[in-house]
């Protein structure tokens, strides 16, 4: 088990690779036109996952990535792939179509997809985060450095949750027009972000390419 110092300079990297603040306005967009309760449901449906996936890269992630044949470089193409796909979506601003309120109790729709691509994957437990994990992880042996990593993990997640809950407040004060200007930025910064992920994945796979 490591000292209290390294688990604070853990949970710190561990903040800066997701940056649940920094996505904010990406929350905003992909969850404009929702209800309350909507928007509630995948602040909690995204902050579980999150906490998911972190949990199972701790204990198998690399495990897991072995048994399927995958590297994390493959994990990273894919995602940049995905991320690309919606910042596109995005610089056509077209992200969300509400749907009648009738539905706000059916389980498996397209909110509840929203919330786990691309907001918990790849946005923010994405190859990084998750690679970041599984290096953590390796650090020390014994359940109590596990169950610190655990702590960490649920803590992340809880960050996650409250910025859900702080991004309605950001948007009334962005309006209609402020939000679709971030909704064109953001789609660049996203594509962005995603030729990084794509770039990184392939240098990767293909370390001859310099």
């Amino acid at each position: 088990m490591l000292d209290f110092t390294e688990y604070t300079k853990i949970f710190i990297s561990l903040f800066a690779i997701l940056d649940p603040i920094g996505i904010i306005p990406i929350i905003i967009l992909f969850t404009a036109g929702m209800t309350a309760y909507r928007r509630a449901r995948v602040g909690r449906l995204a902050s579980l996952t999150v906490c998911a996936i972190l949990l199972v890269a701790l204990f198998i992630g690399q495990p897991l990535l072995a048994f399927f044949g995958i590297s994390i470089h493959s994990f990273r193409v894919a995602g940049g792939i995905l991320l690309m796909l919606m910042a596109i979506r995005m610089l056509n601003g077209v992200l969300y179509t509400p749907t009648s309120a009738k539905n706000d109790g059916t389980d498996g729709d397209s909110t509840s997809a929203l919330a786990i691509v691309p907001l918990s994957t790849p946005l923010l437990a994405g190859p990084g985060s998750i690679s970041a994990v599984i290096m953590e992880a390796h650090k020390a042996s014994g359940i109590e450095h596990y169950l610190m990593m655990s702590l960490i993990i649920i803590l992340l997640s809880v960050t996650v949750w409250l910025t859900f809950l702080i991004a309605p407040w950001v948007e009334q004060r962005l309006g209609k027009i402020g939000i679709d200007v971030f909704s064109r930025l953001m789609g660049l910064i996203l594509a962005a972000i995603a030729v990084e992920f794509i770039a990184s994945g392939v240098h990767g796979l293909f370390p001859a390419l310099g």
